[in-house]
């Protein structure tokens, strides 16, 4: 509260996608101009591929194969034909970029920015082609949770598309996952510029209060959101979690009920539904939501860990075991389930490990609730940043 990505964002961010649109740069076919009839499909493949036996110190066969593969894909494959066509011509036009292109939407970050921070050295100030690097070299931070590196990237690009909202909020994101929450309220303002009853300002705030330790703010900028755009992806779940930090389960378990009917298969929506239900006695209508949560995703702890609650106050013991055990597994250090473990194991008559447990219990401390952030970020870490740039068609 790594795209790791709550808001990271989501937001649980969730990583924006951007107005800039990644296409690689078309490479020219002086050698073999009558191959532009044929560029797609296998046909031109193997042709290419002939070309480039044919004449293995000309990079343009390899190079068109690397963008062939891409407009195709297959990322992989492009990255290594790009590469073998630079060791043959390193300055060859667009080669360069073409291979940062690839390499950012593979996911290998790194290597595109340094891919990409001589090609933006290079541009003069004001080129399209500075602007969207900046774009690129800040999402690839990001990629990377270096947020703090991703602020100065994604500023300037902000600064010289000012209406770009999935790039606005892209740099706030970046600025509140590194603390720099004046910067936060500076593009809240500027997004607040653009429409007055933007919910993903209010949710931007709420969740920069909430970092900043005001729960009270931080609620109320919530309530906006969801008051602005009911339908708005994460504003009912952020409400209902920051509720639910506050102990009030009966409001929080409604807001979960809200994000689950905008979006039906949240998990994190479920679980915290689920263990608001838990806290509230109603282990029944829980427990169908924890077994979906487990079925989704088989190694949340916190699924586990309430579902094996449901099973041991439902007299499933056996069951209950297999639960705790397996949060035991994951999170050692988790005060609850060895707790949980010394009671299943006493109230089965085997004293000797309840005692263990609870000894393991008494040397912990109890964790404190996860921020806003982090919470939303995990619930979409499985998007890529990547998908911030559509593929060239």
């Amino acid at each position: 509260m790594n795209y790791r990505l709550a808001i990271c964002l989501a937001l649980a961010i969730n990583v924006p996608s951007l107005a800039l649109h990644s296409q690689e740069v078309p490479i020219p076919a002086a050698t073999a101009p009558q191959l532009d009839q044929h560029e797609n499909g296998t046909k031109s493949e193997a042709a290419l591929t002939a070309l480039s036996k044919a004449h293995p110190t000309d990079p343009m066969p390899l190079a068109r194969l690397g963008l062939l593969e891409a407009r195709q894909g297959h990322l992989p494959q492009a990255i290594v034909f790009y590469r073998k066509a630079m060791a043959l011509k390193p300055n060859m036009p667009g080669l360069r970029l073409n291979l940062g292109l690839a390499l950012f939407k593979d996911g290998q970050y790194k290597e595109a920015i340094q891919i990409f921070i001589p090609l933006l050295k290079s541009q003069p100030p004001s080129s399209p082609e500075k602007q969207r690097l900046n774009v690129l070299i800040g999402m690839s931070h990001y990629g990377l949770a270096e947020y703090a590196a991703a602020v100065p990237y994604l500023k300037q690009a902000a600064d010289h598309d000012v209406q770009n909202l999935p790039l606005l909020l892209s740099l706030a994101h970046s600025c509140l996952l590194s603390k720099q929450y004046p910067c936060v309220l500076d593009v809240y303002r500027r997004m607040i510029a653009q429409n007055a009853e933007s919910a993903e300002a209010d949710m931007l705030v709420g969740e920069a209060l909430d970092e900043m330790k005001d729960t009270s703010g931080a609620t109320r900028e919530f309530r906006a959101a969801v008051q602005a755009n009911p339908k708005e992806p994460n504003a009912h779940f952020g409400l209902g979690y920051l509720l639910w930090t506050q102990l009030q389960f009966q409001e929080a378990s409604q807001e979960f009920q809200a994000e689950l009917e905008n979006t039906p298969d949240y998990p994190k929506a479920m679980l915290y539904l689920a263990d608001s239900d838990i806290k509230l006695n109603r282990n029944e209508d829980a427990r169908p939501l924890l077994e979906r949560v487990v079925a989704m995703e088989p190694t949340n702890s916190m699924g586990l860990l309430d579902l094996g609650v449901v099973y041991a106050e439902a007299n499933r013991k056996e069951d209950a075991l297999r639960e705790f055990k397996a949060v035991a597994a994951l999170t050692p250090d988790d005060v609850n389930v060895h707790m949980w473990l010394g009671r299943l194991y006493r109230s089965t008559g085997n004293y000797s490990e309840a005692k263990m447990e609870f000894d393991k219990a008494k040397s912990l401390n109890r964790t404190t609730h996860d921020a806003l952030i982090t919470v939303m970020s995990s619930s979409h870490e499985k998007d890529k940043v990547s998908s911030s740039e559509t593929p060239a068609n």
